[in-house]
Protein backbone atom coordinates (compact mmCIF):
# COMPACT_ATOMS: atom_id res chain seq x y z
CA UNK A 1 0.00 0.00 0.00
CA UNK A 2 1.23 3.17 -1.02
CA UNK A 3 1.55 6.62 0.68
CA UNK A 4 -1.59 8.95 0.93
CA UNK A 5 -2.75 10.54 -2.31
CA UNK A 6 -4.43 13.84 -1.86
CA UNK A 7 -7.11 14.62 -4.87
CA UNK A 8 -9.04 18.21 -5.73
CA UNK A 9 -11.79 18.39 -7.65
CA UNK A 10 -12.90 22.01 -8.07
CA UNK A 11 -16.49 23.36 -9.25
CA UNK A 12 -17.76 20.19 -10.43
CA UNK A 13 -21.01 18.00 -11.37
CA UNK A 14 -22.89 16.52 -8.69
CA UNK A 15 -22.35 13.08 -10.37
CA UNK A 16 -18.67 13.61 -9.98
CA UNK A 17 -20.10 11.82 -5.76
CA UNK A 18 -19.53 8.31 -8.00
CA UNK A 19 -15.77 9.76 -9.26
CA UNK A 20 -14.95 10.32 -5.50
CA UNK A 21 -16.50 6.43 -4.56
CA UNK A 22 -14.32 5.04 -7.10
CA UNK A 23 -11.11 6.55 -5.86
CA UNK A 24 -11.69 5.47 -2.34
CA UNK A 25 -12.30 1.88 -3.83
CA UNK A 26 -9.56 1.46 -5.48
CA UNK A 27 -7.97 -1.96 -6.25
CA UNK A 28 -4.81 -0.48 -4.36
CA UNK A 29 -6.64 -0.23 -1.36
CA UNK A 30 -4.51 3.20 -1.64
CA UNK A 31 -5.53 5.36 1.21
CA UNK A 32 -7.03 9.02 -1.01
CA UNK A 33 -7.59 12.00 0.54
CA UNK A 34 -10.24 13.72 -1.50
CA UNK A 35 -10.55 17.82 -1.37
CA UNK A 36 -13.73 19.49 -2.76
CA UNK A 37 -14.71 22.77 -3.49
CA UNK A 38 -17.70 23.99 -4.90
CA UNK A 39 -19.66 27.73 -5.47
CA UNK A 40 -23.00 26.16 -4.57
CA UNK A 41 -22.95 25.13 -0.65
CA UNK A 42 -25.40 22.59 -0.63
CA UNK A 43 -23.67 20.54 -3.54
CA UNK A 44 -23.79 16.81 -3.16
CA UNK A 45 -19.63 16.98 -3.81
CA UNK A 46 -18.84 18.97 -0.49
CA UNK A 47 -20.57 16.48 1.64
CA UNK A 48 -18.55 13.66 -0.02
CA UNK A 49 -15.26 14.90 0.60
CA UNK A 50 -13.08 14.61 3.33
CA UNK A 51 -12.63 18.55 3.17
CA UNK A 52 -14.33 21.16 1.58
CA UNK A 53 -14.43 24.61 1.26
CA UNK A 54 -16.43 27.49 -0.69
CA UNK A 55 -15.30 28.47 -4.06
CA UNK A 56 -14.96 32.19 -4.06
CA UNK A 57 -16.89 33.90 -6.84
CA UNK A 58 -16.18 36.53 -9.37
CA UNK A 59 -12.63 35.83 -10.01
CA UNK A 60 -10.91 36.08 -13.18
CA UNK A 61 -9.69 33.25 -14.52
CA UNK A 62 -6.06 34.66 -13.86
CA UNK A 63 -7.33 35.38 -10.50
CA UNK A 64 -8.58 32.07 -10.17
CA UNK A 65 -5.57 30.09 -11.20
CA UNK A 66 -3.42 32.13 -8.44
CA UNK A 67 -6.42 30.84 -6.26
CA UNK A 68 -6.11 27.20 -7.47
CA UNK A 69 -2.05 27.40 -6.85
CA UNK A 70 -2.42 28.50 -3.07
CA UNK A 71 -5.05 25.96 -2.71
CA UNK A 72 -2.74 23.36 -4.10
CA UNK A 73 0.23 24.19 -2.07
CA UNK A 74 -1.64 24.39 1.48
CA UNK A 75 -3.57 21.20 0.44
CA UNK A 76 -0.41 19.58 -0.95
CA UNK A 77 -2.81 18.29 -3.70
CA UNK A 78 -1.24 15.60 -5.37
CA UNK A 79 -3.73 15.36 -8.25
CA UNK A 80 -5.89 18.42 -9.60
CA UNK A 81 -9.20 17.76 -11.64
CA UNK A 82 -10.25 21.16 -12.78
CA UNK A 83 -13.43 21.68 -14.15
CA UNK A 84 -14.02 25.31 -13.64
CA UNK A 85 -11.64 27.49 -15.22
CA UNK A 86 -10.01 24.24 -17.16
CA UNK A 87 -8.64 26.08 -20.06
CA UNK A 88 -6.78 28.86 -17.75
CA UNK A 89 -5.62 26.37 -15.23
CA UNK A 90 -3.87 23.79 -17.91
CA UNK A 91 -2.36 26.79 -19.26
CA UNK A 92 -0.37 26.99 -16.06
CA UNK A 93 0.59 23.38 -15.89
CA UNK A 94 4.20 24.35 -15.00
CA UNK A 95 3.47 25.97 -12.02
CA UNK A 96 0.98 23.48 -10.85
CA UNK A 97 4.16 20.85 -11.69
CA UNK A 98 6.46 22.99 -9.62
CA UNK A 99 4.17 22.04 -6.26
CA UNK A 100 3.97 18.89 -6.64
CA UNK A 101 0.69 18.37 -8.42
CA UNK A 102 -0.01 16.91 -11.15
CA UNK A 103 -3.41 18.35 -13.36
CA UNK A 104 -5.85 15.51 -14.69
CA UNK A 105 -6.76 17.24 -17.81
CA UNK A 106 -5.49 17.20 -21.36
CA UNK A 107 -2.88 20.00 -22.37
CA UNK A 108 -3.66 23.45 -23.07
CA UNK A 109 -3.47 23.41 -26.60
CA UNK A 110 -6.20 20.03 -27.01
CA UNK A 111 -8.15 22.20 -24.64
CA UNK A 112 -8.58 25.20 -26.79
CA UNK A 113 -9.21 23.18 -30.05
CA UNK A 114 -12.31 21.65 -28.46
CA UNK A 115 -13.67 24.52 -26.12
CA UNK A 116 -14.97 25.79 -29.71
CA UNK A 117 -17.19 23.23 -31.63
CA UNK A 118 -16.59 24.55 -34.56
CA UNK A 119 -13.05 25.03 -34.44
CA UNK A 120 -13.42 21.17 -33.49
CA UNK A 121 -15.42 20.17 -36.18
CA UNK A 122 -12.85 21.90 -38.53
CA UNK A 123 -9.93 20.22 -37.02
CA UNK A 124 -11.12 16.67 -36.74
CA UNK A 125 -12.58 16.92 -39.94
CA UNK A 126 -9.21 17.34 -41.45
CA UNK A 127 -8.03 14.00 -39.56
CA UNK A 128 -10.55 12.36 -41.73
CA UNK A 129 -13.63 12.02 -38.37
CA UNK A 130 -17.30 12.37 -39.85
CA UNK A 131 -18.82 15.27 -38.52
CA UNK A 132 -22.39 16.39 -39.16
CA UNK A 133 -23.21 19.45 -41.64
CA UNK A 134 -22.94 22.56 -39.68
CA UNK A 135 -23.46 26.07 -40.21
CA UNK A 136 -22.23 28.66 -37.68
CA UNK A 137 -24.43 31.44 -37.26
CA UNK A 138 -24.61 35.08 -35.39
CA UNK A 139 -27.36 36.77 -36.80
CA UNK A 140 -31.61 36.34 -37.29
CA UNK A 141 -30.71 36.18 -41.39
CA UNK A 142 -27.74 33.75 -41.28
CA UNK A 143 -30.09 31.47 -38.56
CA UNK A 144 -32.85 31.40 -41.01
CA UNK A 145 -30.69 30.59 -44.24
CA UNK A 146 -29.67 27.66 -42.70
CA UNK A 147 -33.02 26.14 -41.25
CA UNK A 148 -34.14 26.10 -44.81
CA UNK A 149 -31.00 24.55 -46.31
CA UNK A 150 -31.91 22.14 -43.84
CA UNK A 151 -34.97 22.05 -44.15
CA UNK A 152 -35.18 22.11 -48.08
CA UNK A 153 -32.67 18.47 -47.41
CA UNK A 154 -35.80 17.03 -45.49
CA UNK A 155 -33.95 17.47 -42.47
CA UNK A 156 -34.73 19.12 -38.81
CA UNK A 157 -32.80 21.88 -37.96
CA UNK A 158 -31.24 22.43 -34.14
CA UNK A 159 -28.69 24.74 -32.33
CA UNK A 160 -26.43 24.83 -29.83
CA UNK A 161 -23.81 27.15 -28.30
CA UNK A 162 -20.53 26.84 -30.23
CA UNK A 163 -19.10 26.90 -26.86
CA UNK A 164 -20.73 25.26 -23.88
CA UNK A 165 -20.61 21.83 -22.14
CA UNK A 166 -23.41 19.25 -21.80
CA UNK A 167 -26.96 19.84 -23.48
CA UNK A 168 -27.08 23.47 -22.35
CA UNK A 169 -28.12 26.07 -24.92
CA UNK A 170 -30.03 23.00 -26.95
CA UNK A 171 -32.65 23.49 -29.02
CA UNK A 172 -34.81 21.72 -32.02
CA UNK A 173 -36.36 24.23 -34.36
CA UNK A 174 -40.05 23.74 -35.09
CA UNK A 175 -41.88 25.22 -37.35
CA UNK A 176 -45.34 24.69 -35.56
CA UNK A 177 -46.88 28.20 -33.69
CA UNK A 178 -46.73 28.70 -30.22
CA UNK A 179 -49.83 27.21 -28.28
CA UNK A 180 -51.37 25.84 -25.40
CA UNK A 181 -49.58 22.39 -26.92
CA UNK A 182 -46.01 24.14 -25.85
CA UNK A 183 -47.79 24.54 -22.55
CA UNK A 184 -48.85 21.33 -21.47
CA UNK A 185 -46.66 18.41 -20.28
CA UNK A 186 -42.67 18.99 -18.82
CA UNK A 187 -40.94 21.81 -20.86
CA UNK A 188 -39.40 20.72 -23.85
CA UNK A 189 -36.25 21.20 -26.51
CA UNK A 190 -38.57 22.06 -29.01
CA UNK A 191 -39.07 26.00 -30.24
CA UNK A 192 -40.90 27.46 -33.00
CA UNK A 193 -38.42 29.26 -35.46
CA UNK A 194 -41.18 32.45 -35.14
CA UNK A 195 -39.77 33.04 -31.36
CA UNK A 196 -36.44 32.25 -32.00
CA UNK A 197 -36.38 35.16 -34.57
CA UNK A 198 -38.22 37.28 -32.32
CA UNK A 199 -35.56 36.95 -29.78
CA UNK A 200 -32.83 37.46 -32.15
CA UNK A 201 -34.63 40.75 -33.25
CA UNK A 202 -34.47 41.61 -29.48
CA UNK A 203 -31.03 40.52 -28.46
CA UNK A 204 -28.70 43.36 -28.01
CA UNK A 205 -25.58 41.25 -29.20
CA UNK A 206 -24.98 38.84 -31.75
CA UNK A 207 -25.48 34.97 -30.80
CA UNK A 208 -22.93 32.25 -31.29
CA UNK A 209 -24.71 29.52 -32.22
CA UNK A 210 -23.80 26.02 -34.17
CA UNK A 211 -26.78 25.17 -36.46
CA UNK A 212 -27.40 21.59 -37.60
CA UNK A 213 -29.36 18.37 -38.61
CA UNK A 214 -31.13 17.01 -35.55
CA UNK A 215 -29.31 13.34 -35.19
CA UNK A 216 -30.37 9.73 -34.84
CA UNK A 217 -29.80 7.32 -31.90
CA UNK A 218 -28.45 5.21 -30.88
CA UNK A 219 -26.30 8.14 -29.36
CA UNK A 220 -22.71 6.78 -28.03
CA UNK A 221 -20.36 8.33 -25.89
CA UNK A 222 -16.91 6.76 -25.61
CA UNK A 223 -14.92 7.00 -22.29
CA UNK A 224 -11.27 7.66 -23.02
CA UNK A 225 -8.07 7.41 -20.88
CA UNK A 226 -4.88 8.41 -22.73
CA UNK A 227 -1.36 8.48 -20.86
CA UNK A 228 0.54 11.29 -21.18
CA UNK A 229 2.81 9.56 -24.12
CA UNK A 230 -0.19 10.37 -26.27
CA UNK A 231 -1.54 6.69 -26.34
CA UNK A 232 -4.97 5.24 -25.66
CA UNK A 233 -5.01 3.16 -22.80
CA UNK A 234 -8.96 2.54 -22.38
CA UNK A 235 -12.02 3.50 -24.62
CA UNK A 236 -15.00 1.73 -23.82
CA UNK A 237 -18.31 3.27 -25.39
CA UNK A 238 -21.62 3.71 -23.75
CA UNK A 239 -24.80 3.67 -25.60
CA UNK A 240 -28.08 5.11 -25.27
CA UNK A 241 -31.42 5.13 -27.06
CA UNK A 242 -34.75 6.46 -25.44
CA UNK A 243 -34.46 5.15 -21.53
CA UNK A 244 -32.41 2.02 -22.43
CA UNK A 245 -28.75 2.35 -21.76
CA UNK A 246 -25.75 -0.35 -22.16
CA UNK A 247 -22.06 -0.71 -23.17
CA UNK A 248 -20.13 -1.09 -26.58
CA UNK A 249 -16.77 -1.95 -27.76
CA UNK A 250 -17.74 -1.81 -31.67
CA UNK A 251 -15.21 -0.20 -33.73
CA UNK A 252 -17.61 1.50 -35.65
CA UNK A 253 -17.51 3.69 -32.46
CA UNK A 254 -14.16 2.94 -30.53
CA UNK A 255 -11.45 3.65 -33.68
CA UNK A 256 -12.81 7.11 -34.42
CA UNK A 257 -12.56 7.55 -30.92
CA UNK A 258 -9.21 6.25 -30.51
CA UNK A 259 -7.76 8.43 -33.27
CA UNK A 260 -9.66 11.66 -32.39
CA UNK A 261 -8.10 11.00 -28.64
CA UNK A 262 -4.39 10.19 -30.15
CA UNK A 263 -4.34 12.68 -32.82
CA UNK A 264 -5.23 15.56 -30.69
CA UNK A 265 -3.54 14.47 -27.30
CA UNK A 266 -6.75 14.44 -25.39
CA UNK A 267 -4.77 13.40 -22.25
CA UNK A 268 -6.28 11.25 -18.75
CA UNK A 269 -10.09 11.20 -18.94
CA UNK A 270 -11.98 12.53 -22.00
CA UNK A 271 -15.14 11.83 -23.54
CA UNK A 272 -16.32 11.45 -27.61
CA UNK A 273 -19.74 11.36 -28.43
CA UNK A 274 -21.18 10.07 -31.74
CA UNK A 275 -24.93 10.29 -32.98
CA UNK A 276 -25.94 8.83 -36.22
CA UNK A 277 -26.03 10.91 -39.44
CA UNK A 278 -28.33 8.89 -41.72
CA UNK A 279 -26.50 5.39 -41.90
CA UNK A 280 -23.51 6.92 -40.94
CA UNK A 281 -21.78 7.83 -36.77
CA UNK A 282 -20.77 11.38 -36.90
CA UNK A 283 -19.16 12.98 -34.33
CA UNK A 284 -21.72 15.28 -32.07
CA UNK A 285 -19.05 16.43 -29.17
CA UNK A 286 -15.68 16.57 -27.46
CA UNK A 287 -15.42 17.00 -23.68
CA UNK A 288 -11.97 17.22 -22.15
CA UNK A 289 -13.04 16.47 -18.78
CA UNK A 290 -14.00 13.15 -17.25
CA UNK A 291 -18.10 12.50 -18.22
CA UNK A 292 -20.47 12.46 -15.60
CA UNK A 293 -21.84 8.85 -16.61
CA UNK A 294 -18.10 7.55 -16.12
CA UNK A 295 -18.97 5.66 -13.01
CA UNK A 296 -21.13 3.67 -14.81
CA UNK A 297 -17.95 1.72 -16.13
CA UNK A 298 -18.14 -0.05 -12.98
CA UNK A 299 -20.95 -2.21 -14.52
CA UNK A 300 -18.25 -3.42 -16.92
CA UNK A 301 -15.38 -4.29 -14.02
CA UNK A 302 -13.46 -0.66 -14.72
CA UNK A 303 -12.62 1.54 -12.31
CA UNK A 304 -11.30 4.42 -15.11
CA UNK A 305 -10.90 7.48 -12.12
CA UNK A 306 -8.92 5.46 -10.26
CA UNK A 307 -6.69 4.67 -13.48
CA UNK A 308 -6.25 7.80 -14.67
CA UNK A 309 -5.14 9.20 -11.17
CA UNK A 310 -2.37 6.20 -11.39
CA UNK A 311 -1.32 7.72 -14.84
CA UNK A 312 -1.41 11.34 -13.56
CA UNK A 313 0.76 9.91 -10.66
CA UNK A 314 3.46 8.55 -12.79
CA UNK A 315 2.16 5.05 -12.85
CA UNK A 316 2.06 2.67 -15.30
CA UNK A 317 -1.84 0.75 -15.87
CA UNK A 318 -1.09 -1.05 -19.32
CA UNK A 319 -4.14 -1.30 -21.12
CA UNK A 320 -7.31 -0.78 -19.43
CA UNK A 321 -9.85 -3.67 -20.78
CA UNK A 322 -13.83 -4.35 -19.60
CA UNK A 323 -13.19 -8.44 -18.19
CA UNK A 324 -17.01 -8.15 -19.06
CA UNK A 325 -19.88 -5.65 -20.81
CA UNK A 326 -22.43 -4.92 -17.88
CA UNK A 327 -26.08 -5.84 -19.28
CA UNK A 328 -27.95 -3.37 -20.05
CA UNK A 329 -29.63 -0.78 -17.87
CA UNK A 330 -31.40 2.58 -16.96
CA UNK A 331 -31.12 5.65 -14.64
CA UNK A 332 -33.31 6.62 -11.91
CA UNK A 333 -32.99 9.31 -9.06
CA UNK A 334 -32.35 8.70 -5.72
CA UNK A 335 -30.83 10.41 -2.43
CA UNK A 336 -27.69 11.76 -2.03
CA UNK A 337 -26.31 13.23 1.08
CA UNK A 338 -25.54 17.24 1.52
CA UNK A 339 -23.72 18.72 4.50
CA UNK A 340 -25.53 19.19 7.38
CA UNK A 341 -24.73 22.86 7.99
CA UNK A 342 -24.30 24.95 4.19
CA UNK A 343 -20.79 26.37 3.94
CA UNK A 344 -21.05 29.95 4.09
CA UNK A 345 -20.72 31.85 0.76
CA UNK A 346 -16.71 32.62 0.13
CA UNK A 347 -16.04 36.48 -1.77
CA UNK A 348 -13.17 37.05 -3.12
CA UNK A 349 -11.74 39.31 -1.04
CA UNK A 350 -12.73 36.83 2.79
CA UNK A 351 -10.14 34.85 3.83
CA UNK A 352 -11.22 31.21 3.34
CA UNK A 353 -12.69 29.33 5.73
CA UNK A 354 -11.11 25.52 6.28
CA UNK A 355 -14.45 23.13 7.14
CA UNK A 356 -13.98 19.38 7.20
CA UNK A 357 -16.56 18.36 5.42
CA UNK A 358 -19.14 15.11 7.16
CA UNK A 359 -18.06 11.81 5.87
CA UNK A 360 -20.68 10.74 3.90
CA UNK A 361 -22.65 7.53 4.09
CA UNK A 362 -22.65 5.94 0.73
CA UNK A 363 -25.99 5.34 -0.59
CA UNK A 364 -27.75 4.30 -3.76
CA UNK A 365 -28.20 6.69 -6.00
CA UNK A 366 -29.93 8.67 -8.94
CA UNK A 367 -27.14 7.62 -11.52
CA UNK A 368 -25.63 5.52 -9.54
CA UNK A 369 -27.70 2.79 -11.54
CA UNK A 370 -25.25 0.23 -9.71
CA UNK A 371 -26.71 -2.87 -10.77
CA UNK A 372 -30.48 -1.73 -11.35
CA UNK A 373 -31.21 -3.45 -14.84
CA UNK A 374 -34.26 -2.30 -16.82
CA UNK A 375 -37.46 -4.58 -15.81
CA UNK A 376 -40.26 -3.38 -17.45
CA UNK A 377 -41.01 -6.21 -20.02
CA UNK A 378 -39.14 -9.21 -19.30
CA UNK A 379 -39.83 -10.75 -23.34
CA UNK A 380 -38.29 -7.19 -24.17
CA UNK A 381 -35.12 -7.72 -22.24
CA UNK A 382 -32.08 -10.05 -21.40
CA UNK A 383 -29.60 -10.71 -18.80
CA UNK A 384 -27.30 -11.61 -21.66
CA UNK A 385 -23.60 -9.59 -21.76
CA UNK A 386 -24.04 -6.60 -23.92
CA UNK A 387 -22.72 -7.70 -27.61
CA UNK A 388 -20.36 -5.22 -29.02
CA UNK A 389 -21.87 -5.08 -32.20
CA UNK A 390 -23.42 -2.08 -34.19
CA UNK A 391 -26.24 -4.19 -34.58
CA UNK A 392 -26.51 -4.50 -30.88
CA UNK A 393 -25.69 -0.50 -30.57
CA UNK A 394 -28.80 0.22 -31.73
CA UNK A 395 -30.57 -1.65 -29.68
CA UNK A 396 -28.78 -0.95 -26.34
CA UNK A 397 -28.42 2.89 -26.20
CA UNK A 398 -29.68 5.53 -23.97
CA UNK A 399 -31.33 8.94 -23.74
CA UNK A 400 -29.04 11.51 -22.11
CA UNK A 401 -31.46 12.07 -19.28
CA UNK A 402 -29.20 11.88 -16.11
CA UNK A 403 -30.03 13.67 -12.61
CA UNK A 404 -29.56 17.12 -12.45
CA UNK A 405 -25.54 17.30 -12.70
CA UNK A 406 -25.14 20.81 -14.00
CA UNK A 407 -22.47 23.16 -11.78
CA UNK A 408 -23.54 26.19 -10.13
Amino acid sequence: MGSRVRVWLNRTYAENVFFMDQLRSNPQHRAVEIHATHGDPDSPVLAAADTAEPEPEGLSPRAYVEYALDMCARRAIDVFVPVLHQDAIVAQRAEFAALGTALLAPPAEAVAVFHDKATAYQAVEAVGIPVPPWWRVRTEEELVAAVEELEAAGQRACFKPAAGAGGVGFRVITRTPFSLMHLNGFPSSYVPLELVVQALRAADEPVDWLVMPHLGQPEVSVDCLTGPDGRVRMAIGRTKNGRRRGFTLDDAWIEPARLLAEAFGLHYLSNIQFRMYGDEPVLMDVNTRPAGGLHQLSQCGVNAPWAAVQLALGEETGEVVPPFLGQDYTVVSGPRPVRPVSLPPHRADAPVPTLSAVPAPITESASALSSTPITESASALSSAPVEATASAVSAQAGTAATAATATA
